[in-house]
């Protein structure tokens, strides 16, 4: 089953972020939250996991692994179970590799990257311009922020909330056009890492299939 962490497809993309160390205060909003969250952002690293939902709400996958962004567009999203693959991007191209079927399949990074809602956490002057950002109140022991595209925007995704707890990115929740529904469940974040940018290059192992370019 392919996997997409930067788009918001079958499951996602990843990207992210920032961790900030301060607990935020009691009356703090979601976008206060948001802006201590990305505030001097440079690069990050968090595990995760991740569960895919139907449009009539039965689970259809359960995933898990870690993932690592650097500015201003490098990634890199590893699932570990229950099957291996790493998606990386590497400012230019999104590469896919699944070590089970021996295939690596590459493509350009391009607008849904740009425009997922990972994506825009790392370069946070870009949301009120691409989205509808409104308080959706606290759930689950978390504030919430809605994310709305706005019209032209192409995101993959009709709606997003993110839920913060003691300046942290806890879930990223979000619905695509079909009904499907992501959900991420972050943890473990460290922030302002020295990254070797060899992490957030690929090149495909001997003997595999490479598929696109």
């Amino acid at each position: 089953m392919k996997r997409n962490p930067l788009g918001t497809v079958a499951s996602v993309s990843a990207l992210a972020l920032a961790l900030s160390f301060t607990v935020g205060s009691a009356h703090a909003s979601a976008r206060d939250e948001l802006n201590r969250f990305t505030g001097d952002l440079r690069s990050a690293s968090a595990a995760f996991n991740q569960q895919v939902f139907t449009s009539k709400g039965k689970l259809k996958e359960s995933t898990a692994g870690g993932m690592a962004m650097q500015q201003p567009k490098l990634f890199r999203w590893v699932y570990t179970k229950p099957y291996p693959q790493t998606v990386v991007a590497d400012g230019k191209k999104i590469w896919v590799y699944e070590p089970d079927l021996q295939q690596v399949t590459v493509r350009q990074q391009g607008a849904e990257e740009a425009n997922s809602p990972l994506a825009v956490l790392i370069n946070p002057s870009r949301l009120d311009a691409q989205y509808v950002v409104t308080e959706a109140g606290t759930s689950a022991g978390m504030q919430w922020l809605s994310l709305t595209p706005r019209k032209g925007v192409d995101a993959g995704f009709t709606t997003a909330k993110l839920g913060f707890n003691k300046g942290l990115l806890q879930r990223l929740d979000f619905t695509d056009g079909l009904g499907q529904r992501t959900t991420i469940s972050f943890s473990n974040w460290k922030r302002n890492l020295s990254i070797p940018v060899s992490n957030f290059r690929f090149t495909p192992p001997k003997g595999v299939d490479v598929i696109g370019g």
